[in-house]
């Protein structure tokens, strides 16, 4: 397995204002969905941010996405280690494979890999 980046989810009532912010730090948007904005380095485009207002087809907001190049892998090795899965292994209509565990520290991490 390998982990192709990490992004910070940032929840956010103030998509607009967040967005000027990062800006501010050299960060341009590369997707919309209305309820979450990725933003990226022009120069680098792995480091990215994401603010997000809510999760369109989970119960909560996660605290940071890790893109794998093979999220069924991932999926099987984490229910092994009896992890709490929060949100289960499902293909989004936008185009990625992904579900949501619980870190030690109780943060959300959402695991995902593009189809």
């Amino acid at each position: 397995m390998a982990v192709r980046r990490v992004v910070p989810n940032i929840q956010s009532g103030t998509m607009q204002e967040s967005r000027d912010f990062y800006g501010l730090l050299g960060f341009e948007e590369v997707m919309n969905h209305g309820w979450i904005m990725t933003l990226a380095s022009p120069s680098t485009p792995a480091a990215q941010v994401s603010v997000m207002t809510y999760d369109e087809t989970a119960p909560v907001i996660p605290d940071m996405s890790v893109e794998v190049d093979d999220v069924d892998a991932v999926y099987a090795t984490v229910r092994e280690s009896g992890a709490e899965i929060l949100h289960p292994l499902r293909d989004e209509e936008w185009g990625v494979r992904r579900f949501f565990v619980r870190d030690p520290n109780g943060r959300v991490v959402n695991v995902l890999g593009h189809q």
